[in-house]
């Protein structure tokens, strides 16, 4: 057996080098975690595992591109070399489409204007990206007594929120590529949940809320600290949990 293979919880974070992802694997390791830190860049998911190692965590860094079906295979297979099964996932990587830019200013997200191609490009990350990872590691969590999945999603995602002229999303830019993303985000939390349910995995979505991070130019009025904590509360529920539900820090957020 794997020397590697122990009774400390696995968990691997998506988008883990920088922001809520980031946060998230670094207080998972403060709970007694190994923490697996998927990054896209190698140099960089070292970096962010050794600052969590340096902090008393175990981490380490998996090289892990949602948008390449192929490396999340790759990160199965070293996962099962290493540790035989995974405990929790959260899929946490996403683009915004608009870049770097606050909320307030992504006019290339009108949707009479917005391009294709900025769609499909946000939907390859933030939805199929989820598929592609879940579906990959799904035989490693079927061996954990104890599986979670949790979707980092967003207040944006809310259909009921975003459709009140005068509920707290109201005045925001129309968003025909973000929002949508991550409203079908919440689509595909329920179906996996539901699908999964039997055995056990329980899946849930998450808002963080508007934490300052790259993707909003760090107009945010919450750090990402504070974001994550809503992230852990989900991946580490009790067997009576729920499951196929929509929570930000303050409860249930309304489809």
């Amino acid at each position: 057996m794997n020397e590697d293979r122990t009774d400390r919880k696995i968990a691997l974070v998506t988008g883990a080098n920088k922001g809520i992802g980031r946060a998230t694997a670094e207080q998972l390791a403060a709970l007694g975690m190994t923490v697996l830190i998927g990054a896209r860049d190698p140099r960089r998911g070292e970096e962010a595992a050794t600052t969590v190692r340096a902090a008393g965590g175990d981490a380490h860094p998996v090289t892990l591109d949602v948008t390449d079906a192929g490396t999340a295979r790759a990160a199965a297979r070293w996962i099962e070399g290493r540790f035989g099964r995974l405990d929790v996932l959260v899929n946490n990587a996403g683009i915004t489409g608009s870049g770097q830019v606050s909320p307030a200013d992504a006019h290339d997200q009108v949707p009479s204007s917005v391009d294709l191609d900025m769609v499909r490009s946000v939907f390859e990350t933030n939805v199929f990206g989820v598929i592609a990872v879940t579906n990959a590691l799904l035989p490693l969590l079927r061996r954990s007594p104890a599986p979670r999945i949790v979707n980092v999603s967003s207040h944006a995602a809310s259909l009921t929120l975003s459709s009140d002229p005068d509920g707290p999303l109201a005045g925001l830019l129309p968003s025909a590529a973000y929002s949508p993303a991550k409203t079908a985000l919440s689509a595909l939390t329920v179906q996996y949940a539901n699908e999964l349910r039997k055995d056990g995995i329980l899946v849930n979505a998450v808002a963080p809320g508007f934490c300052a991070t790259d993707s909003n130019n760090h107009t945010g009025f919450l750090t990402p600290a504070q974001g994550a904590a809503v992230v852990v509360r989900l991946a580490t529920l009790g067997a009576d949990g729920p499951t196929a539900k929509f929570f930000g820090a303050d409860g249930p957020v309304p489809w």
